[in-house]
C-alpha cells in the first residue's frame, strides 16, 4: 500500500478493507503512512487497528504525532499504550513529551514502573543506561535446560528479546550468557552452569553510547548487557536502539563538520528561527577569526603594490589548502569514530600524511608553475612565488588537518569541530603567511 492506495480507499470509506490491508504491513510502515494524514483520521485509523499492532506503530511515530494521539485518546486507550510500550520505548517517549502529557502517562503507569522511569531519567542523556530496557530474560545457572526453555516460554513473550540469556546470581550479578540456539541443542538435563558463556563482553551504566556503539559494530551483537558498579546487571541494549544512536552521532558529526550546533529535529520540522540560531553561532566566530587573513592581506600591503598579480592567486592558494586539510581531517575522524585510529597513532598519522602531502603537494605544484607561466604569461619569479607557495601550503594542511582532530580528541573534544570550515580558516591564514614571506623574499632577487 502506498499514499495514494490509502487516501483512496478512505474517500471510499471502504474501512474494513483499510484495516486489512494495514494488517498486513510492517509496524514501521504503516506509522510512515499514517504520517500524511491529519490527526483526526490518523487517530480514526490507529483506533481500528489491533491493540498489539497498534501499540507497536504508536512507538514508531514521530514524538509529535505521539503527543497528538495521547491528547486524544481517552484514559482507557492510553492505558492500554503504557502497558504495552516496551519500557525503553516508553522512557523515550516521556523523555519527548511536555510535562502535562508525562503526568497523564504516568498516571496509568504502576509504582514499580513510576519508580524505574525516574531512576532511569536520571542517567545522563548520552549515557548506556538512558538507552538501556530492563525487558531481558534472566537465568539461574542452577537451572536445567528444559526449565530455562520452560522459562522463556512463560517470560518471553513480554521481553524484548530471547536470543540472548543472562545468567544472574540472587544479587543480580552477571554470571555469564546462554543463547536460545545453545539451549535449543543442549540436552534437556544439563545445567546452565555447564553450557552458559562466562567471558562476558558488558558495558557500565555511565559508558558514553558512542563507545557502546562502537561495541556493537565491533562484534556484531544483537543486545548488551548493562551493569552498575557492583556488576550487578541493570538492563540491555538492543541493536535496533543502538541504529538510532549510531544515526544520532553521524547527524551531530555532520552538523559539527558544517559548522552548525547539533538538532536532532528534523529539517522540515524545524522553525527557520532554531535553524539560524543553530547556524549563526559559529558563522559569527569564524567571521571574527577569518579577520587575520584580512590583517595578514593589510600588514603585506607594500608587496602587492609593487607586484599585484599575487592578489589575483589568493584564491587558489586558499581554496587548496582548505581542501587539502579537509580530506586529511574528514579521513582521520571517520576513522577515529570507527576504532580504525586511536590517540598512540598520532605519529604514524602524521608521517604518513606528511608523505602523501609531499606526493600532492609536488605534483600540483609543477602543474601549477606550467600553467602560470606559459598560460597566464607571468614572470618566472611569480610562477614560482605562488608554487612555492602552494607546495609548503598543502604540506602543512595535511598535516594540520590529520593532527587537529586528534589533539581535540585527547582534549575531549569532538573531533568533527576540526573538520571543514575549522580547518579552513586555520589553513587560510597560514597560506597567507606563507605566500608573502616568500614573495617578500624572492621579489628581493
Amino acid at each position: 500500500m502506498d499514499e495514494r492506495r490509502l487516501q483512496e480507499l478512505l474517500q471510499e470509506k471502504k474501512y474494513v478493507t483499510l484495516k486489512n490491508e494495514l494488517e498486513e504491513l510492517n509496524p514501521v510502515d504503516i506509522a510512515e503512512l499514517l504520517g500524511y494524514l491529519d490527526v483526526y483520521t490518523r487517530l480514526l485509523i490507529f483506533r481500528m487497528l489491533a491493540k498489539d499492532l497498534a501499540v507497536e506503530v504508536f512507538a514508531h511515530f514521530t514524538p509529535e504525532e505521539q503527543r497528538d494521539i495521547i491528547g486524544l485518546v481517552t484514559d482507557k486507550e492510553l492505558k492500554l499504550i503504557v502497558e504495552e510500550l516496551f519500557f525503553d520505548d516508553m522512557v523515550d517517549l516521556i523523555e519527548e513529551m511536555p510535562a502535562n502529557i508525562v503526568k497523564k502517562i504516568l498516571r496509568h503507569a504502576n509504582k514499580e514502573e513510576r519508580d524505574l522511569i525516574n531512576q532511569f531519567l536520571k542517567y545522563p542523556p548520552d549515557s548506556a543506561g538512558s538507552i538501556m530496557t530492563i525487558e531481558y530474560v534472566d537465568l539461574k545457572k542452577e537451572s536445567t535446560v528444559k526449565d530455562a526453555l520452560n522459562h522463556i516460554k512463560r517470560a518471553g513473550l513480554d521481553k524484548e528479546t530471547v536470543y540472548t540469556c543472562y545468567v544472574t546470581d540472587n544479587n543480580r550479578k552477571l554470571e555469564g550468557i546462554v543463547s536460545l540456539r545453545k539451549l535449543v541443542i543442549s540436552d534437556e538435563d544439563e545445567t546452565i552452569e555447564d553450557i552458559m558463556d562466562e567471558d562476558v563482553i558488558y558495558v557500565h551504566t555511565h559508558d558514553d553510547q558512542e563507545m557502546v556503539a562502537a561495541i556493537f559494530k565491533r562484534y556484531g551483537f544483537l543486545a548488551l548487557p548493562v551493569v552498575d558498579k557492583e556488576n550487578r546487571l541493570t538492563g540491555i541494549i538492543t541493536v535496533d536502539d543502538i541504529m538510532d544512536v549510531i544515526d544520532q552521532e553521524a547527524t551531530e558529526d555532520f552538523q559539527k563538520m558544517a559548522a552548525m550546533a547539533p538538532s536532532e529535529e528534523k529539517y522540515l520540522d524545524t522553525s527557520i528561527f532554531d535553524l539560524a540560531k543553530h547556524r549563526v553561532g559559529w558563522l559569527l566566530i569564524l567571521m571574527i577569526s577569518a579577520t587575520f587573513t584580512g590583517n595578514i592581506i593589510r600588514k603585506f600591503e607594500d608587496v602587492l603594490s609593487s607586484v599585484v598579480i599575487l592578489t589575483s592567486f589568493i584564491p587558489m592558494l586558499m581554496d587548496t589548502g582548505g581542501n587539502s586539510g579537509n580530506q586529511s581531517s574528514t579521513l582521520v575522524i571517520r576513522g577515529l569514530a570507527l576504532g580504525e585510529i586511536e590517540l598512540k597513532d598520532v605519529l604514524k598519522v602524521m608521517w604518513k600524511e606528511f608523505r602523501i602531502s609531499v606526493m600532492v603537494g609536488l605534483s600540483l605544484s609543477v602543474i601549477n608553475f606550467f600553467r602560470i607561466y606559459l598560460l597566464d604569461k607571468v614572470g618566472w619569479a611569480v610562477a614560482l612565488t605562488v608554487s612555492s607557495t602552494l607546495f609548503i601550503t598543502v604540506m602543512i594542511a595535511k598535516v594540520l588537518g590529520a593532527t587537529l582532530p586528534m589533539i581535540a580528541k585527547k582534549l575531549k573534544i569532538d573531533p568533527a569541530i576540526m573538520a571543514g570550515p575549522l580547518i579552513t580558516t586555520i589553513v587560510d591564514a597560514i597560506s597567507l603567511m606563507v605566500y608573502f614571506s616568500i614573495a617578500s623574499w624572492i621579489i628581493k632577487f
